[in-house]
């Protein structure tokens, strides 16, 4: 178990934390607390990488456990905000459709011994679902009245450009890797 493989496990352990301060009532500043949760596990996601590549410690686990964290992280904060009634359902369950049929991708592909990596537009969806997903915790527009149509606007362009990339990322995965269904018995 190497370091940018403890970092990724780290990750998933704060997961719980995260949807505590988050969703559990009464916490004091708690959603301000889940959103540093979500941003220091979504900048581990980018140093867990860096380490991996840079000290040559890029494993079969890390190549698994690496994009599975981070759809382990984002799809419990859209979740969460599907119940604070900041993110439709809908495009919750377009997304969330997308990671499952990766998963199942990658289990098939590792099943022929073969390791799915993330691609780069499996990587920019992340980034945006990130991006979106401090917006959302954020909540600016409650904060700042004044700027609150500007802020939605900004929220709605970052969910269904989030939507828009999962969907694009989805077809990368399938062209590129349309092989390994071809190979599955």
């Amino acid at each position: 178990m190497n370091l940018p493989n403890k970092i990724t496990l780290f990750r998933v352990i704060l997961i719980p934390f995260f949807l505590v301060f988050l969703l559990v009532p009464g916490i004091p500043a708690g959603s301000w607390i889940a959103l540093g949760i979500f941003i220091i596990a979504s900048l581990s996601d980018m140093v867990d990488g860096k380490i991996a590549r840079k000290y040559d410690l890029v494993t079969d686990f890390g190549k698994f456990m690496d994009p599975l964290a981070d759809k382990l992280l984002v799809c419990s904060a859209m979740i969460a905000l599907i119940e604070l009634g900041r993110i439709p359902a809908w495009v919750v369950i377009i997304i969330i459709a997308r990671e499952f049929t990766i998963s199942g991708f990658r289990l098939i592909a590792s099943d022929n011994g073969v390791v799915i990596a993330a691609s780069m537009w499996g990587k920019v969806k992340t980034t945006v679902q990130m991006v979106m997903v401090i917006m959302l915790i954020a909540n600016l527009g409650t904060y700042f009245p004044g700027a609150a149509g500007v802020i939605t606007i900004i929220e709605y362009v970052l969910i269904y450009a989030a939507m828009l990339l999962t969907v694009i990322s989805l077809i990368d995965y399938i062209v590129k890797n349309k092989e390994v269904i071809k190979t599955y018995k």
